[in-house]
């Protein structure tokens, strides 16, 4: 007897109870806790009062919100109209004399929350690439020989629980004595984050990277030997492959611990990011510091919860194993 195709148990159709289920999971049960969660916060909010005044709340956060996106808009109305009156000023200066030296300057207005929000951004994308290019290749190498494991691990393990409250003044003073320059490309406070925010966030990334190495079934790298493969194609073309799963969830560790050391290391280099909006936010001590502060909290939160998504997509759209319950 023959099956037809569309038979087959790969082409099911689920059932309207499975199909139910998974409403539920994906949709009713996250909407339910977070429901459940902004009522608490609602309810302990109002039984705290600071001295600056009471626990901001749900609402609270959200009008302070607003008000931020509207402080955004009103700072780029007034780079608009400084660069107006000044092109104006200029042309009116060259219709005179044509040879006249005119200047052109920047807007140095106060940075924004979405500014900030933009330079975290960059901060922690930098930190992490520089992280990603030093992890991969020492974790393939730790993977590959155990030797160069036993050697390079106690170095890990003695490193990788250093605070980025310890490695930010080491940082610092080595980019101030290395990084001199008439005109800077980068500022100095945003190398300062970048690699304390690197040095805090490559552990993860070696680790899993050498554990995915060395857990390769090892008929896979006796082919490689057989038929004689150079050395970076073996890698390329085996082992990186079958180990990639592991390598993408120390990625995913390595961004998430880097994303959280990056406000710590912007409290204390004052570069300008989110960690320097929550600390001025906290010196400034006005009524609506704290509501502010909250709102910053949410906003890391709900962007670190991005960033991860993120890297599950890079994961499945790269990964081999496409059947493998990625969450």
């Amino acid at each position: 007897m023959i099956f037809s195709p569309r038979f087959s148990l790969a082409t099911v159709r689920p059932t309207g109870t499975q199909w139910l289920a998974k409403v539920r999971r994906a949709l009713v049960f996250p909407f339910a806790g977070i429901v459940v969660f902004l009522m608490l916060w609602q309810g302990l909010a109002q039984s705290i009062t600071t001295s600056l005044g009471q626990f901001p709340g749900p609402a609270d956060v959200m009008h302070q919100g607003g008000v931020l996106v509207d402080e955004y808009h009103e700072q780029k109305e007034k780079a608009a109209r400084f660069y107006e009156r000044q092109d104006q000023r200029n042309a009116k200066k060259l219709a005179e004399n044509p040879e006249a030296k005119v200047k052109w300057r920047t807007y140095t207005g106060k940075p924004t929350f979405l500014d900030q929000i933009i330079v975290s951004l960059k901060t922690v994308a930098f930190g992490f690439v520089i992280a990603s290019v030093i992890a991969i290749p020492l974790g393939i190498a730790c993977g590959l020989s155990d030797t160069f494991y036993q050697a390079v691990n106690p170095i890990i393990q003695v490193f990788k629980p250093v605070s980025p409250l310890a490695w930010l003044p080491l940082v610092t003073m080595v980019v101030s004595a290395t990084y001199v320059t008439e005109d800077p490309f980068f500022a100095k406070s945003f190398l300062n984050s970048g690699f304390t925010v690197a040095l805090c966030c490559l552990w993860p990334t070696v680790i899993n990277t050498s554990v995915g190495v060395a857990s390769i079934d090892r008929d896979l790298i006796n082919v490689g030997r057989v038929i004689k493969l150079p050395r970076l194609t073996n890698i390329a073309k085996i082992v990186l492959p079958s180990a990639l799963p592991m390598v993408f969830t120390g990625l995913r560790l390595s961004l998430a611990t880097g994303w959280m050391v990056l406000i710590a290391a912007e409290m204390l280099s004052q570069n300008p990011g989110l960690g320097k909006f929550i600390w001025d936010e906290f010196q400034n001590g006005s009524s609506n510091s704290l509501s502010r502060i909250m709102t910053a909290v949410v906003v890391i939160g709900l962007i670190g919860f991005v960033l991860d998504r993120l890297m599950l997509v890079l994961q499945r759209r790269f990964s081999w194993d496409k059947a493998a319950d990625l969450k």
